[in-house]
């Protein structure tokens, strides 16, 4: 029952939202994030600690202030996910300015293949439609099952037409991480989100003055295929999504062993992520919690996963809960 109850809420969702008018369903959207923000619930709770990390010496009054803005950022991007597929080719394009392009040109031009790597920031989904229908370079990802079954289908459907190859990370009949592999060292691309990793197998980073855990894949494939990493921002700036692609992060020099220098850039990432989430730190989907020292024992070791599955967390933890 339960199951079919989100599935259903999500369907009406989809069925409803695409064919409201764009400043309704926004207007609404902010409604809900209000309400959600209004109620304090451990999610926006979470996502108040969150912020206090990256803004220290905010006082309660900016800490609120952020936090509504979040909410209302977060919100929107689902809104827009309910929408993105009525959007035409034009509609992206006039929401979607990124910087850096000739960073992936440069990289897919020479063959080499790139993994864009992002945070839980903006509308990653947006990012992708852009890239794949405007940039012209479509690309493979990966999902994490979600339940019930019927919604993880529904998610894989909407993906794959905005233009990307989703893979299950669970219960699937290939290598998940094989697959990526070929498709870089066949000069595709690969886009992945790698700023939260709650298993043993996570790279240990410093994150705004404390100790969270991210991904090894990113970093770990571009090492072994050759192709180039790089991080991605995202943020709202009025109706437009901004992005930034930055410089590839290049392996340490020397001959450290993989690990090391996975780690290494891996910490070269959060670096540049930290640095576009405290300029935008309101378009930072974090309401989870991320760093060490506020997790509990059996959640710090969880089962391993060498990468994040974009948008998946969001969408089992709802606004609100």
């Amino acid at each position: 029952m339960k199951d079919r109850l989100v599935y259903s809420a999500y369907a009406t969702g989809w069925a409803v939202l695409k064919h409201l008018p764009e400043p309704a369903a926004r207007g609404l959207f902010d409604q809900i994030a209000d309400a959600a923000w209004r109620k304090r619930g451990k999610r926006v709770l979470q996502l108040e600690a969150n912020l206090l990390r990256v803004h220290p010496d905010a006082d309660e009054a900016r800490l609120r202030e952020l936090s509504r803005a979040g909410m209302r950022s977060y919100l929107r991007y689902w809104m827009e996910s309910f929408r993105l597929p009525t959007w035409s080719r034009q509609r992206i394009a006039r929401g979607v300015l990124v910087d850096g392009v000739e960073h992936l040109s440069a990289a897919m031009e020479s063959g080499r293949g790139a993994v864009i790597a992002l945070p839980h920031m903006g509308n990653w989904d947006l990012a992708g439609a852009w890239v794949a229908s405007h940039v012209g370079y479509p690309f493979t990802t990966v999902a994490e099952r979600l339940k019930p079954e019927k919604l993880f289908d529904r998610f894989v459907a909407y993906r794959e037409g905005l233009g990307m190859e989703v893979l299950a990370l669970t219960g699937g009949e290939v290598s998940v991480v094989g697959t990526l592999a070929r498709r870089l060292r066949a000069g595709k691309l690969v886009c992945l989100v790698g700023d939260r990793d709650l298993s043993e197998a996570g790279v240990e980073v410093e994150f705004f003055g404390e100790r969270t855990r991210m991904p090894p894949g990113p970093a770990a494939l571009c090492l072994r295929t050759g192709a180039a990493l790089l991080p991605v921002t995202l943020w709202y700036e009025g109706p437009v999504m901004r992005g930034r692609i930055h410089p590839e992060v290049l392996p340490p020099a020397g001959d450290g062993e993989r690990k090391e220098q996975t780690a290494a850039m891996v910490q070269s990432m959060a670096d540049i992520w930290a640095e576009g989430i405290r300029e935008h730190s309101e378009d930072w989907h974090m309401l989870q919690r991320l760093w060490l020292a506020d997790l509990p024992l059996r959640e710090s070791a969880a089962a391993e996963r060498p990468f994040a599955a974009p948008g998946t967390e969001p969408a089992a933890e709802p606004a609100g809960s």
